[in-house]
């Protein structure tokens, strides 16, 4: 029986893997002999080919759409990397058509797609770090803030940060985080916990009018660190006005502000910033910190919403201490995801 065996598979032409090549093979050769007898390859598919250029020109020069009209930029870079899903369908699309222009054209948004978002799909975390830190927008409607505050603490975050808190959720927050965390400070709705001592804490005026930002120097046992958390305004996409962001934007510039006048050289910014690192809105504030799930982790990390995230709007930003690994943790009773990075605040010359 096993002679038989082996004569039947040797006769079928090899393993399970190597038929499989072989009937690929023979149908891109099918494939290839059609096309070449057909002299309108180059012809067909035209409109499939304009709009894979349009779409590579859209990811490749996105900062230049502009916001004038609904802060259709910031939209688009809010939402940037799903550009990418239109690909293989564009591609499809070129293959039903049997067009050779199309499948060109279906090259040049791929491309650029990977040249925006292909490093991202490495795993680039590292074994290192001292500091562990923690950010999640919590929600005011959270029905368990006591387990939110455990599963936060699970982490083994050194430092967390909680966003959107309200007056009369602290006191649960603060009860099931004292176990872990000695030292606290709640601002406004913005509120840090830590293992380490806490200084020069106050609260970080992003003009709103009221309390949604903080500033506290962390004395770390590799040194200080001065952490900001910080919850920026709501955006909308309406129909009638588009993306209004223009509340978040004048807060994400003072921000900004407040971080290049900090003193202390390591900085490390935790919080939900409703937009994106591609987002130029945020400039003030990105173009002066660096990602850690850019620098470590693996993946966009999208954090928003949590039962199906599609947008990285929760940030952990840092400068002056290097990103070691970043990741998403498991999801709460908010409708964001937490988020852990761990970096290395001591340095060879420290």
């Amino acid at each position: 029986m096993a002679q038989q065996a082996y004569m039947t598979e040797t006769a079928g032409g090899g393993s399970g893997p190597e038929r499989r090549g072989a009937r690929l093979r023979r149908l891109w050769g099918r494939l290839a002999a059609s096309w070449r007898g057909d002299p309108r390859i180059w012809r067909r598919g035209i409109f499939t080919a304009a709009v894979a250029v349009l779409l590579a020109v859209v990811m490749l020069a996105h900062a230049h759409i502009p916001n004038a009209v609904g802060n259709l930029g910031s939209l688009t870079e809010t939402f940037l990397p799903w550009l990418g899903l239109l690909v293989p369908a564009l591609l499809v699309a070129a293959l039903v058509r049997r067009s050779a222009t199309a499948l060109i054209a279906v090259l040049l948004p791929a491309v650029v797609w990977l040249n925006l978002f292909g490093g991202l799909l490495t795993d680039k975390a590292a074994a290192g770090g001292d500091l562990t830190v923690a950010t999640h927008n919590v929600n005011a409607d959270n029905a368990d803030p006591a387990g939110t505050a455990r599963a936060v603490a699970a982490s083994g975050a050194d430092v967390v940060a909680l966003e959107e808190l309200t007056a009369a959720a602290v006191p649960t927050y603060e009860k099931a985080l004292e176990p872990t965390y000695r030292y606290h400070s709640v601002q406004g709705t913005v509120g840090l916990w830590s293992k380490y001592p806490l200084s020069g804490v106050r609260a970080v005026d992003i003009k709103l009018g009221w309390t949604r930002a903080m500033r506290a120097a962390v004395a770390t046992p590799a040194g200080q660190v001065a952490v900001y958390v910080a919850h920026l305004p709501s955006v909308r996409v309406k129909l009638e006005a588009g993306f209004t962001a223009r509340q978040r934007d004048k807060s994400a510039d003072a921000l900004g502000e407040a971080i290049a006048d900090e003193p202390l050289t390591r900085v490390v910014l935790l919080g939900d910033l409703n937009g994106t690192m591609n987002d130029r809105a945020l400039n003030a504030v990105t173009s002066q910190l660096r990602s850690t799930q850019g620098a470590a982790g693996h993946g966009f990390g999208f954090s928003w919403p949590a039962s199906f995230p599609m947008a990285r709007i929760d940030q952990i930003l840092v400068r002056g201490v290097e990103p070691e690994s970043s990741w998403s943790l498991p999801q709460t009773g908010s409708d964001h995801l937490p988020l852990a990075a761990r970096v290395r605040v001591a340095t060879s010359g420290s």
